[in-house]
């Protein structure tokens, strides 16, 4: 499938405060995603390589112990296996690419 609308794809709850749509390919993730005003995603790594580009809002992001204050046309890359954890200082809407894919977020769209 060449081409992906992600306005008409269904909003999943990945915690709370945190939603989005998703498309999944053999090899990656890639994500819309709105982060609700004042949400804390807490400190985490995981296997896959991410990287969140910033359309809207302002997000702090840490990154190993290093933090700064994303804003629109600004995005983090975060290696495997690195910690990090992301305050939205407002709504925050993001682009979000996963490799490889999140296997537990096509299990989460299975469940709704």
């Amino acid at each position: 499938m060449p081409f992906i609308d992600f306005i008409s794809k269904k909003k999943l709850k990945i915690w709370e405060g945190i939603s989005g749509s998703f498309h999944h390919s053999q090899q990656l993730t890639f994500g819309h995603i709105t982060l609700d005003k004042g949400i804390a995603l807490p400190e985490h790594s995981h296997v896959h390589e991410q990287w969140t580009h910033v359309i809207s809002g302002q997000l702090e992001f840490t990154i190993n112990g290093e933090t700064t204050l994303l804003q629109p046309g600004m995005a983090a890359h975060i290696p495997s296996f690195a910690l990090h954890s992301a305050k939205a200082i407002t709504e925050c809407k993001v682009i979000d690419c996963f490799l490889p894919v999140r296997e537990d977020f096509i299990e989460l769209e299975k469940k709704s």
